[in-house]
């Protein structure tokens, strides 16, 4: 039988609430040391996950760009405002205002080597854990890593043979 997500997850979870602002996110990515944090309601379903790309797609400049429709041509405007006031509003933006909605998820009893698979196909670092539809875990590719080292890598070096030459 192969190792699941329950035996190595991350509990309990660091998470933000739909609730929270960007500010609140940043300040539980600096006091935890931790890049992306799943999003949950009231009843602890995940309902998104905001990393810190997507507060550098946010505060991040964003150019002017025309828009050919074909018949004629619609002139988006980049940011007005600078990168000093776009950072300094995070404490009024929602974390649901930029976090990710489509979030990838795997299961408690789900096999470790699936969920390698999936953070390397994704090309994405962590996941979050569920379990009867709420929160309960993440793991990330650092956790998969320690089980590998420790289970397979880590093994005792074979004793020297005590024959004389």
């Amino acid at each position: 039988m192969n190792a699941q997500a329950s035996e190595i997850m991350i509990t309990p979870p660091y998470k933000a609430k739909e609730t929270d602002t960007v500010k609140n996110v940043i300040e539980k990515f600096v006091e935890h040391r931790i890049s992306g944090l799943p999003v949950v309601n009231d009843l602890d379903q995940i309902v998104g996950y905001i990393s810190d790309g997507d507060i550098m797609r946010y505060i991040g400049k964003h150019k002017d760009i025309v828009v050919d429709f074909g018949v004629y041509y619609n002139y988006v405007l980049g940011d007005q405002n600078p990168f000093d006031l776009r950072s300094k509003n995070l404490d009024q933006v929602g974390v649901m205002d930029i976090a990710q909605r489509k979030v990838i998820k795997v299961q408690w009893d789900e096999d470790i080597e699936d969920i390698a698979a999936l953070l390397g196909k994704k090309n994405i670092k962590k996941v979050p854990v569920e379990q009867n539809g709420r929160l309960a875990g993440v793991i990330s590719r650092g956790d998969i890593i320690r089980f590998i080292y420790r289970n397979y890598l880590c093994q005792p070096s074979p004793e020297p043979s005590s024959e004389s030459s």
